[in-house]
């Protein structure tokens, strides 16, 4: 078998990434906000459109965290940190790189509740947003502090720093052990064995427990399976690395059949085993979508908060025109995702690059 291209893979993430956030969207559409609430009574199978995406979409979230492994695993080999890499230099890299236009998303988030409040009553808006929970959600601490969330989903940003904060930290520390023993060079191996003991920790302990889900131990069994498809592509090993995926996969499905955990499953094998070929005149779109579909996930709820308070302060709230107001938040959603894609995460994305960048190679 040819080992697929890295540049037919990352068409593949885009892929990936654009068909998870439109899922994303779908959810939040679906399981927030009165409009929802008013299409179910459309009928015609509405409620049971509705509730697919209500209690399905969510797994999407699982090819962010596989995509995200996958791609750290692209400039963190298993042998280690390459030379001027330090741990807290990586790890204040990633946070800028997820923090600065987080922070731009969560004023947005906090004006477009503040304002929805004028005109709509409803559960999804939460509480009053406070200046302490802004703070804990910029420190990534939100879920380990129990603060209610400003947006839906923003749990999930603090999860992946969390994540990538691990990952390095065992490769780091993988590697210091390395060196203690004074192992020939080119024989380290300790952060990769780091990484699957932690994984399997996850996969068969910290993930079948609930209380554990507001921290990186609970994803991290799914995260390493996007890493261990990463390292898959640049070793020679490639077919064992894809056989203890495997193995470690339908092991803990198994033990306990999660959904979620499938389909990280699947993505990791999906990433590591197939090569895509899409026409020419599709692969801008692919790549618009899944470069979009971090700042789509960032914005698409503050834009839903305020079309359902312009449709139910106008009395727009009967099923048909509810169908419509859906419509009208998803198209929304994707023209604020490509003006803060434009005019925020891409400035921010060149200042934080040429201001904070540990060394001169790209990172993800």
């Amino acid at each position: 078998m040819t080992t697929p291209s890295l540049r037919s893979r990352v068409l593949l993430i885009d892929l990936l990434k654009a068909m998870a956030a439109q899922l994303i969207v779908l959810h939040h559409l679906a399981w927030f906000g009165p409009l929802s609430e008013q299409v179910v009574g459309l009928g015609y199978g509405s409620a049971e459109i509705i509730g697919w995406f209500a209690n399905y979409g969510r797994y999407a979230v699982a090819v962010f965290i596989v995509t995200s492994g996958f791609l750290s695993a692209q400039f963190l080999p298993m042998r280690g940190l390459q030379p001027g890499d330090t741990p807290g230099c990586l790890i204040r890299e990633r946070y800028f790189r997820l923090a600065m236009p987080f922070a731009v998303a969560l004023l947005l988030a906090i004006i477009c509740n503040l304002l929805a409040r004028q005109w709509m009553s409803h559960d999804s808006l939460g509480s009053p947003p406070q200046l302490l929970q802004f703070l804990a959600h910029v420190l990534m601490l939100q879920g380990v502090l129990g603060v209610e969330a400003l947006s839906a989903g923003v749990w999930y940003v603090a999860i992946d720093f969390q994540l990538y904060v691990l990952f390095v930290l065992l490769l780091w520390l993988g590697q210091s052990l390395t060196h203690l023993t004074r192992r020939p060079a080119g024989a380290d191996f300790s952060g990769g064995a780091l990484v699957l003991l932690v994984a399997l920790a996850s996969l068969f302990y910290f993930n079948l427990n609930a209380r554990w889900d507001n921290t990186a131990l609970y994803f991290f069994g799914a995260y390493a399976f996007g890493v261990g498809s990463g390292w898959a592509i640049r070793s020679e090993q490639r077919i064992r690395f894809l056989w203890l995926i495997s193995i470690a996969g339908l092991l803990a499905l198994w033990v306990d059949f999660r959904p979620r955990l499938a389909v990280s499953l699947l993505t990791a094998l999906t990433l590591g085993c197939s090569r895509l070929h899409i026409p020419h005149w599709e692969v801008r779109l692919v790549h618009y979508l899944g470069g979009t579909s971090y700042a789509l996930f960032l914005v698409h709820f503050p834009v839903y908060l305020i079309v359902s308070a312009v449709f139910q302060h106008f009395g727009l709230n009967t099923p048909a025109l509810s169908v419509l107001g859906l419509g009208v938040t998803w198209m929304s959603s994707m023209l604020a995702a490509h003006s803060f894609h434009r005019r925020v995460e891409l400035p921010l994305g060149r200042y934080r690059k040429h201001r904070m960048q540990c060394s001169s190679r790209q990172r993800k």
